[in-house]
């Protein structure tokens, strides 16, 4: 998937692991310029732990994005999409801190949204059981995914892609899980 991102400044914040780092490919594949020194940054992406942490605490990224956020709105324009896991939307049990915390991003990423509106879009891409070995979710999720497969990278990406399009303008304070079914309940017993 290409979208069309020429003169489009990226920057990353937060985990480099293999699925943000595939995310900036797809948008570099795209014409946008990554990581490049800019003021602010068109679009943000914010790369939150894919694998359940029950340590985690995100409140320096949610500063950080606030931050960029207010200078994007002063700006007029801008676009930040944070890299969560799928317990941002559907708690697990067996990772009941990790889910608090990822839902606590999602209360941040509405409510950035309505305070930034309508000149900064901004959501959330929740990632299920990614990769083989797993580099997001949970392998429990592979048993209530309604499609029986852990996803790809690519999809993730393509995902991202979505949200970063400049035709899509009309998106913002939502999540979209990229899991498989599994947060549409299939089965669930954990």
């Amino acid at each position: 998937m290409r979208i069309e991102l020429e003169n489009t400044f990226v920057e990353l914040r937060g985990e480099q692991n293999a699925i943000a780092m595939a995310v900036l490919d797809a948008l570099r594949a795209s014409g946008a310029t990554v990581d490049a020194v800019a003021p602010v940054p068109d679009i943000l992406i914010v790369s939150l732990p894919l694998l359940p942490d029950a340590e985690f605490d995100p409140a320096m990224q949610l500063a950080s994005a606030r931050a960029s956020g207010a200078a994007m709105f002063s700006r007029g324009s801008g676009r930040i999409l944070f890299l969560v896991s799928a317990a941002a939307g559907m708690p697990m049990r067996r990772h009941a801190e990790f889910s608090v915390s990822m839902a606590g991003v999602m209360a941040t990423v509405r409510t950035m949204a309505m305070q930034l509106g309508p000149r900064v879009l901004v959501n959330a891409l929740g990632v299920g059981a990614v990769g083989e070995p797993l580099l997001a979710g949970d392998a429990a999720m592979l048993g209530h995914a309604s499609v029986k497969r852990p996803g790809t990278v690519a999809e993730v990406a393509d995902t991202a892609l979505f949200f970063c399009d400049p035709l899509n303008s009309y998106t913002t304070g939502q999540l979209l899980s990229v899991d498989g079914g599994w947060s549409a309940g299939y089965g669930r017993n954990f």
